[in-house]
């Protein structure tokens, strides 16, 4: 008899099951992940209260012998001790109590540490002084205990480990996004892109569309490309704030749709590209986009910004098109595209590739394997 394989996963704050941002997209896809590869999973996530009773039934569980193989924890946007609805410390020693608990009774943790954007300028734009008083000692003192409790401290990138060189994390390492894999999906797409003809380039892209998402280039060069459509699918709310700065480059070419989940499936179908195509940025330079996984998934030819974590993605497994970011690198990429449609099959190849090895079941078992040893 094959005994079960138990471990916990800790998330420190509310989960909105509806919300799209990758805080709480993320936890959801792990935890299917690591079901996914055979492990039962004690979920320790929601608000304090709700967290606070199931950590008494883990501890409890662990006096009578129950055996966890590791913790898997990923941390909130928001400082540890600042993620009750009102942002008050209410519960100050019950998450880092627990992981210490943990520790003490031979757990191994991980710890998904997902940004570090209160370095950055943009934060201070963001937020108040006073506010800014508040949250970064807390969110200091998050590092603080990372040092004393984890184990392996994962990263979105590499390029965000020199920003912790001042703590003394046991060990570093990355753990990105991963990817859903559909069989049927995949063969759709390979049957489309084997079976496409020449003819106007669909790009499709889903996100934000202001601050460090800028399009403003995307929509250039659709603007002065005659065989490109862009389909932006954008919240409506941003969207209406913004697109008196778009609407030069309006045209029969160019959709902007208000969708989400399964009603962008269409747009995805029919996709040609997709864009992670941006300004560059200090935390661009580290940022790994959720939506690249998400395209990945429809394994679609990728334009991304050269330099940044995203492009450096796309360069390694060639499934699509690094490029500078300036006036006239993506409408020379949309013109040569033109030129050779052929290599959209062979970027769509690449994708598959790139896809079976960034799932997110490969992220679940690079965790067992680090924390576990398998």
């Amino acid at each position: 008899m094959i005994a079960e394989k138990w471990c916990i996963f800790h998330v420190p704050n509310y989960i909105d099951p509806d919300a799209k941002s990758g805080s709480h997209v993320r936890p959801p896809k792990m935890i299917d992940a690591f079901k996914s590869i055979g492990y039962n999973v004690d979920i320790v996530m929601g608000y304090g209260s709700t967290r606070k009773k199931q950590i008494d039934r883990i501890k409890a569980e662990i006096k009578k012998g129950k055996k966890y193989d590791f913790v898997y924890s990923e941390s909130s946007t928001m400082p540890t001790l600042l993620t009750e609805k009102k942002h008050l410390p209410l519960f100050p020693r019950l998450d880092f109590s627990f992981l210490t608990y943990c520790k003490r009774n031979n757990i191994r943790i991980g710890l998904f540490y997902r940004d570090i954007h209160w370095k950055f300028e943009d934060y201070k734009s963001k937020v108040s002084l006073p506010k800014r008083m508040v949250t970064i000692p807390f969110y200091k003192y998050d590092l603080k205990k990372y040092e004393k409790i984890v184990d392996v401290l994962y990263l979105p990138s590499g390029q965000m480990a020199p920003l912790l060189n001042k703590y003394k994390i046991k060990k570093v390492d990355l753990l990105p996004p991963g990817a859903v894999y559909n069989g049927d999906i995949v063969e759709q797409r390979n049957k489309y892109f084997k079976s496409r003809k020449e003819g106007p380039l669909n790009i499709f892209y889903v996100g934000g569309v202001s601050g460090i998402y800028d399009l403003t280039e995307v929509f250039n060069a659709v603007f002065h490309t005659n065989n490109a459509y862009l389909t932006v699918c954008a919240r409506k709310e941003e969207w209406e704030k913004v697109k008196s700065k778009y609407t030069p480059f309006l045209n029969e070419r160019v959709k902007i749709i208000h969708e989400s989940g399964e009603h962008l499936k269409k747009y995805y179908m029919k996709s040609d590209l997709c864009c992670c195509y941006f300004p560059i940025s200090k935390y661009m330079s580290f940022s790994m986009p959720i939506k690249l996984f998400e395209y990945l998934g429809f394994v679609t030819p990728v334009i991304a910004t050269g330099g940044m974590e995203a492009g450096k993605f796309v360069q390694k497994w060639d499934n699509g098109f690094c490029i500078d970011y300036d006036d006239y690198s993506m409408i020379e990429l949309l013109e040569r595209i033109n030129e050779d449609q052929d290599i959209l099959l062979e970027k769509h190849k690449n994708s598959v590739t790139c896809l079976m090895k960034n799932t997110w079941e490969e992220r679940a078992l690079k965790v067992v394997k680090d924390l576990k040893g398998e």
